[in-house]
């Protein structure tokens, strides 16, 4: 065992609760305190106290992990106040929402976020079960269908996709795409619970946006594809979008289909962790760095990728940075704390900590259930 190894090893066991079971649901609790005002809505406080729907979405899947369903209800109920013009199976809910010029709080664009949209849908349908609800399942249903309306598309010589909105992203024969919007075990969950609907073929076309999206082993942001251009696909700069796709890949089953395939893809970081304990913030298409120093978040986003792939010294490495940052003041990462950071913590950290994961075809386990 080397002696970098050992040093890990040793520093890890020193901070105290390093491996305790309550860690997440204290995690959540600050979140709460720090994030979330008394209407339910999850504020930026680094992007002029804004709300968007992914935040208001992830908010509902951490609640429903923790089995907080007073916070589920009132998250719920703002984005289809606020969001959705009080009816979410009628309208996408708007990604943003925040202080506009007028001095008026209101929605500052109606444009959707698949993401978000995709994560609010498969969060109510297991909801739903969990708690036994059957309004949850209704307005789950209808609104995966609302997406599979308006935001799914063709996209010649990939296939069967999720746009990242319903209006924007396409120009002509040109489709920008975001791997990171498409979690594998979302959709083909969708395709078991709505076998009708387009969910297997967006499942079947998620391996190669993942790959195409990766051409040097780092996920892009954003990739732009074009049927009449050579090469055909186009990625960017990966950074605070692409990290969610390690996210993603690590939480997959180890008998999910193409699973191994994914994470070979996306193999560039696994190298680049082997001589760097710092994820990048910024690798350019090429894969050459181009900010080598990635927030505290994007450590906790990458627990579930080093762990599947049996990386346990970049696992204790990563471990060691976000509990190193944990301020006993707030119970939250940073100082300070950043919103987008303590998100990707709570999918990390949950996960490894067995708070919820999921099964092959994508359904949610969760402790709380007993599963």
């Amino acid at each position: 065992m080397s002696l970098k190894r050992i040093l890990t090893i040793f520093l890890v066991s020193l901070i105290p609760g390093v491996c305790a079971a309550q860690d997440w649901p204290s995690l959540w609790k600050s979140y709460v305190t720090g994030f979330m005002d008394n209407q339910m809505r999850v504020i930026d406080h680094d992007a002029g106290d804004r709300t968007t729907s992914e935040g208001q979405a992830y908010g509902m899947f951490f609640a429903l992990v923790a089995n907080d369903r007073q916070h589920f209800d009132g998250l719920l109920h703002w984005t289809e106040q606020n969001l959705a013009e009080n009816d979410l199976s009628g309208h996408l809910p708007a990604w943003l929402w925040g202080h506009g010029k007028d001095n008026q709080w209101g929605v500052l664009d109606k444009n959707s976020a698949a993401d978000a949209d995709l994560w609010m849908a498969y969060t109510l349908l297991e909801a739903g079960k969990a708690w036994n609800e059957p309004r949850y399942t209704q307005l789950g249903t209808a609104l995966a269908r609302r997406i599979a309306s308006e935001e799914v598309i063709d996209v010649p010589g990939l296939g069967t996709t999720l746009a990242p909105g319903s209006t924007g992203f396409q120009h002509g024969n040109s489709y920008r795409l975001n791997a990171s919007y498409v979690p594998p075990q979302l959709v083909l969950r969708l395709g078991q619970l709505l076998p009708e609907g387009p969910w297997q073929k967006v499942a079947e076309s998620v391996p190669a946006l993942i790959s195409d999206s990766s051409p040097h082993g780092f996920a892009s942001d954003w990739i732009d594809y074009k049927s009449d251009a050579t090469p055909p696909s186009t990625p960017t700069i990966g950074s605070y979008d692409a990290i969610r796709v390690y996210l993603w890949a690590g939480m997959l089953d180890g008998s999910t289909s193409h699973r191994d395939a994914i994470l070979k893809s996306i193999a560039g970081m696994q190298n680049y962790l082997h001589v760097n304990a710092v994820p990048p913030a910024k690798v350019r298409p090429d894969g050459t760095i181009e900010d080598p120093n990635g927030p505290v978040g994007f450590s906790g986003a990458l627990l579930p990728y080093a762990s599947a792939l049996g990386e346990n010294q970049i696992r204790d490495q990563q471990m060691l940075r976000i509990r190193s940052d944990l301020k006993p003041q707030t119970g939250l990462l940073g100082a300070p704390a950043k919103y987008y950071d303590q998100n990707l913590a709570l999918f990390g950290l949950g996960f490894m900590q067995r708070q919820f994961w999921f099964d092959a075809g994508g359904a949610l386990k969760l402790k709380w259930k007993g599963e």
